[in-house]
């Protein structure tokens, strides 16, 4: 049977229209339940037994979205911000989601978020516990070395109360400023930052190419987005 909601919260939820202007369609007429035209916002249906269309085209309930955002600098990882433009104000179409960004990229940090709804799935990535690696891309001052990746596979101290997980740490080119990336197993708030600040190093550009099974679509430059397709939520979701 599904779970049962009201019409009216039906269409909107497919971004139909806001709550009023969808009470308006259906007493106009323009909407079918199970081949019926029905006038009543308030009437109880099936999320996932009964035929709904507008206009004539048939509506296919989702009550999760997935979005895949290759996240521009500039943009913060939040829901709401007074002064900047929020990674969720990116996703055009999916206004009456109450989506939010799983986790969080530094303001000036550019690469792969991932902005749901969907709760249980966001703590399972966030969870302390499940250690899910993830990847970023770093440019940094300085050349790293061997000892540097060393110092990494034991983990680096941040301060006093914290010592990083053993994380590993690729060089891709060694020179004033050097190519790395680096694969961490927790997201402590400017983590990436604060580990090569530890060893005296600066990052320049940092960019997040994956977390867990999910790897950042390299086709959307940043701002862009896509929806997740089934096999990548089904590979989050079990992995």
């Amino acid at each position: 049977m599904g779970n049962t909601v009201r019409l009216d919260k039906y269409l909107t939820d497919m971004g139909v229209g806001s709550r009023s202007e969808v009470k308006t369609y259906i007493r106009k007429g323009r909407v079918q339940v199970d081949g019926q035209v029905v006038k009543e916002p308030d009437l109880k249906i099936s999320t996932t037994d009964t035929q709904v269309l507008f206009d004539n085209s048939i509506l296919q309930y989702e009550e999760f979205v997935y979005y895949m955002l290759n996240k521009p600098a500039g943009v913060v990882s939040a829901t709401t911000d007074n002064l900047c433009t929020t990674v969720v104000e990116l996703i055009k179409e999916a206004d009456n989601k109450d989506i939010f960004p799983v986790g969080r990229l530094d303001k000036d940090t550019e690469g792969l978020l991932l902005i749901t709804n969907d709760g249980e799935l966001s703590h399972q990535l966030l969870s302390p516990r499940k250690h899910v690696a993830k990847v970023y891309y770093a440019k940094v001052k300085g050349y790293v070395t061997e000892e540097d990746v060393q110092l990494f596979e034991k983990g680096i101290k941040i301060n006093d109360e914290f010592t990083t997980l053993p994380s590993t740490l690729n060089i891709i080119k060694s020179d004033e400023i050097s190519d790395i990336e680096l694969t961490i197993y927790e997201g402590k708030f400017h983590q990436v930052k604060r580990m090569f600040l530890a060893i005296g190093k600066e990052v320049i550009y940092l960019k997040r190419l994956s977390m867990g099974s999910l790897k950042l679509d390299e086709t959307l430059v940043p701002g862009e987005y896509r929806k997740l397709t089934q096999e990548e939520v089904n590979s989050l979701k079990n992995s």
